[in-house]
């Protein structure tokens, strides 16, 4: 992405939730999103016990005490 103008990197880019619904992300929320996804490509088994361990805990915050 460098040495791309900003609107040329993001022209149909658009927030599908929150309060900025519908905004353009920023060039800083881009990156962000991106260095994310180089994490979940480059530590695969990290992310799914992430997502195994979260499962757990909404399992329990469910189950009646």
């Amino acid at each position: 992405m460098a040495g791309l103008a900003r609107r040329a990197s993001q022209p149909d880019l658009l927030i599908p939730t929150g309060r900025r619904k519908g905004h353009s992300p920023s060039l800083s929320s881009i990156y962000r999103a991106l260095a994310e996804h180089e994490k979940t490509q480059a530590y695969p088994e990290a992310v799914e016990t992430a997502h195994a361990d979260f499962a757990a805990l909404q399992q329990r915050a469910r189950s009646p005490v």
